[in-house]
């Protein structure tokens, strides 16, 4: 607590010391340059057309923007000044105008009606089509703007996730950045205590009709969490700024899920307030699961093999509400209150069967049934208050955030042989605090110093409670063996400090450096009575230091760009992979968590060429990483006594197993071979190669001692048709991901969707298939090592058939956005998530 006490103390410090300091400069406000592009000939708007800004008389862009379907374009957060403005679109010349003043008195510019004339070869009769750009590549991400995605529509987050660059998702909604899955995953740059407990299945809660844009950023600078080695994907919702009242409501329809998503936006003078409601509803799903297994040991020669089915219903929902109020130019407050709730069911059984090859006469068949409920809820609540100084650019933001969130699951594994039946309660509780403080001062024109503290406090509480039950689900008896009560705490301790250089040119450089503490212990508790098969399980506590230097070093020339960059992250283990706690869930595939894990450590560097060709836009990048402390679990074959049976099966325990090296290059361009058609791709290639630690070497499969070659690779192309008709497809496959020990599924879906705008772009009805010609996909999943071979092959639905549609409502007019509100605020950019647990019953409350 005197830490927390101690980091108030100096933010509060820092805000009554910066608030009486003088300040130099001019007015802080800045203003605006609007208008509207129209076509000479036809008189009608001209949307899509490109607006570039410069200093007056320069020859490079400072910025951007494109107008929309009324011809509209207005450039926000400009200082007083004289700029050029240019006008450019498919068949017109370029129009320039210059200069184009704003002055602190005055500093907003209304430029009017801006005309612009077809060029000689285009005034023969021509159907002239635009759109925004998918992808945007800035100095430290990759933007992604969903909302200009036709086939994600009717879908959720996770469909939308699928199609981002550099991004992969596999069967079960796991996210990976290049092949990591250690990635940390925002909302609107703030974490979700949700999401801590299964990122998976938030992410089937969130209409993609809710989504404005995901950002990638690969190679965080120090000013983000060191969490993540894999790097950081913010998903940005949708939000107006605009002055009046404004809505939309928006759906889908299909064979496979059902989703709504509802906004209502309301901006008056320095107040502004929004609301959203979205929710998913999916159709019973039905799944097949082959699973062989093989032990060959010194206690037992013998196969188990089970064939089982499970139906699966999912829902979900999400509702933000977000209010702001500017009390001046210099002082604005936002808060954004955000609730989740949802939950899956299965049901399920098949028949087991134990062939012992040294003792025939203990081989036999048995059936099992299951039931599985997983409930989760809770609230993000986050507020931001920001101070401006009178120098423009110099500010201070302190912020503060509760996330609070609740994991039910309920299970019950019924079995009429060997296997002990038992059902099952696990409750979680995660509860977590966050302050934060950030501070930005403009030292000079080319030097700009950004510094900040942090403080998280996690408390995580699980209780899991089992019971002994007969094969009808009767004479319940508390297994306390097999229960278990935990609390873990996790403290973390940060501060940052990072400059931006901007050097002749047109060279920039940014470079930071954070510390970071983190202090954890583990209280298992015992609330049973002692007895002969009561689980020992010691307390345990770690503490440790990280210090994460990173460097971006970027050139501009012209409309191209280079970017070599580096970055230093880890990944903690949560409570999941901590919890040594022995899970016997399925009792032949077990699992244990690991007190005594290390975080990972990766270290990677990256050069990336970005170019613009037109209207096409062509991104390469070779990176280079390695990981010391590579966390996996290891399987091992186990022979147990459990109840009156002798059961055969492996155990799973966290390791830190290896130092893995891994070379990469991605690749991702969208083009325009002809006006109405873009076509967008995206390849990544890297390398497993891991150098297992001796002391695990006899858990190794010869295959991973090999450099293994893995891949993701995305296309889509999108056709405009006359009357407002947008036709897309898209497709994507991810290679097999290896393992020490083996490989997971490989995966990857195809899609069409054809769309009709009316009412003035207010209002469509769309179309979406996926997978149209195959009902269900096959995922095959190996783990091997000396003593065992495990095989699961599984059949899962993925087709769908679906109705989607949208429609705005409102009259307001726009403004621009208060330069107070930025995004900053919270960024928890933490920990590793643990493996896939299905089947229910893993502990929960601390993933």
């Amino acid at each position: 607590m005197k830490r927390i006490f101690l980091l108030i103390i100096v933010i509060c410090a820092a805000i009554t010391a910066k608030a009486q300091l003088p300040v130099s400069g001019g007015s802080s406000i800045v203003g605006k340059i609007s208008g509207t592009v129209v076509d000479s000939l036809t008189k009608k708007p001209v949307d899509y057309a490109t607006i570039s800004i410069f200093k007056s008389g320069a020859k490079t862009p400072i910025n951007g923007v494109l107008t929309d379907e009324k011809g509209n374009f207005r450039i926000d957060n400009l200082r007083a000044g004289k700029y050029k403005i240019t006008v450019s679109f498919i068949g017109y010349p370029t129009k320039t105008y210059d200069p184009i003043e704003t002055t602190a008195s005055k500093p907003d510019n209304n430029m009017g009606t801006l005309v612009i004339s077809p060029s000689a070869k285009a005034l023969k009769e021509v159907q002239i089509v635009g759109q925004a750009p998918l992808i945007e590549n800035k100095i430290d991400k990759i933007v992604y703007n969903a909302e200009k995605d036709l086939t994600a529509a009717g879908g959720n987050a996770t469909d939308v996730l699928q199609k981002v660059p550099l991004v992969s998702v596999d069967m079960n909604g796991n996210v990976a950045i290049r092949g990591d899955g250690n990635v940390r995953v925002l909302i609107n740059g703030k974490p979700s205590g949700a999401t801590s407990a299964s990122l998976s299945d938030v992410l089937k809660t969130i209409p993609a009709d809710q989504i404005k844009s995901i950002e990638v950023v690969t190679s965080p600078s120090a000013k983000y969490d060191a969490e993540g080695s894999a790097g950081i994907i913010n998903i940005i919702t949708k939000t107006k700024n605009a002055s009046g009242i404004s809505g939309s409501v928006s759906g889908g329809v299909g064979t496979r899920q059902n989703n709504g998503n509802m906004n209502l936006n309301y901006n008056k003078n320095r107040f502004n307030f929004s609301a959203n409601l979205g929710g998913n509803l999916t159709w019973p799903q039905t799944m097949t699961t082959d699973f062989q297994q093989t032990i060959n040991t010194s206690a037992a020669n013998q196969f188990n093999h089970n064939k089982t089915s499970s139906e699966t219903k999912r829902h979900g929902a999400r509702g933000t509400l977000t209010a702001g109020y500017e009390f001046n130019g210099f002082n604005s407050i936002n808060s954004t209150l955000a609730l989740n709730d949802g939950g899956f069911n299965t049901n399920g059984g098949g028949t087991y069967s134990i062939t012992d090859y040294n003792d025939p006469t203990k081989s036999l068949e048995y059936f099992g049934r299951n039931t599985n409920k997983n409930k989760f809820s809770g609230f993000d609540w986050n507020i931001d208050y920001t101070h401006k100084f009178k120098k423009e650019g110099h500010e201070i933001t302190v912020s503060g955030q509760w996330s609070h969130s609740i994991i039910n699951t309920d299970y019950t594994n019924l079995f009429t042989a060997k296997q002990p039946s038992q059902l099952a309660s696990n409750n979680g509780k995660n509860n977590e605090y966050t302050a934060q403080a950030d501070y930005t001062l403009p030292i000079s024109k080319t030097l700009k110093l950004e510094a900040g503290g942090k403080t998280i406090q996690r408390r995580i509480n699980s209780v899991y409670d089992i019971y002994s039950v007969d094969s009808l689900g009767n004479n319940r008896t508390l297994d306390t063996e097999n229960s278990n009560l935990y609390n873990y705490n996790q403290n973390v301790y940060a501060g940052y400090s990072v400059f931006t250089i901007t050097l002749p040119k047109n060279y920039s450089v940014l470079a930071g450096f954070r510390y970071e503490n983190t202090q954890i212990t583990g209280d298992p508790k015992t609330p049973y009575a002692s007895g002969e098969n009561q689980q020992v399980l010691s307390p345990f506590s770690a503490s440790y230091n990280t210090y994460v230097p990173s460097l971006t070093v970027q050139k501009v020339f012209g409309s191209n760009t280079f970017k070599l960059s580096y970055s230093k992250r880890i990944t903690r283990p949560s409570l999941q992979v901590l919890n040594p706690f022995i899970n016997r869930t399925n009792i032949q595939a077990q699992s244990v968590g690991n007190p005594n894990l290390a975080p990972e450590v990766s270290q990677t560097v990256e050069l990336n060429f970005n170019t613009f060709i037109k209207s096409s836009v062509l991104n390469f990048s070779v990176y280079y990483k390695r990981t010391n402390d590579l966390i996996e679990g290891l399987a091992s074959p186990i022979t147990e006594i459990v109840g009156d049976s002798t059961v055969t099966g492996t155990r799973t325990l966290q390791r830190n197993a290896a130092l893995n090296n891994s070379w990469g290059a991605s690749f991702f361009g969208s083009i325009n071979p002809i006006k109405p058609l873009t076509i967008r791709g995206s390849v990544n290639v890297f390398t497993y190669n891991p150098t297992v630690y001796a002391q695990y070497a006899n858990f190794i499969n010869t295959d991973a001692i090999k450099t293994q070659l893995q891949y993701t690779m995305f296309g889509s192309a999108q056709y405009l048709f006359p009357k407002d008709f947008i036709f897309e497809a898209f497709g994507f496959i991810n290679s097999p991901r290896r393992t020490i020990q083996g490989s997971s599924p490989s995966f990857g879906i195809y899609a069409f969707g054809v769309k009709k705008q009316f009412m003035n772009k207010k209002a469509s009805i769309g179309f979406n298939t996926v997978q149209p010609f195959a009902v269900n996909k096959a995922f095959n999943q190996n783990i091997s090592s000396p003593g065992f071979t495990q095989i699961s092959k599984t059949q899962f639905p993925f087709q769908s058939f679906g109705l989607t549609f949208s429609y705005s409502f409102g009259k307001i007019s726009f403004k621009a956005p208060n330069p107070t509100q930025k995004k900053k605020g919270i960024n928890n950019d933490d920990q590793i998530q643990g493996g896939d647990q299905t089947g229910g019953g893993a502990p929960v409350g601390g993933r």
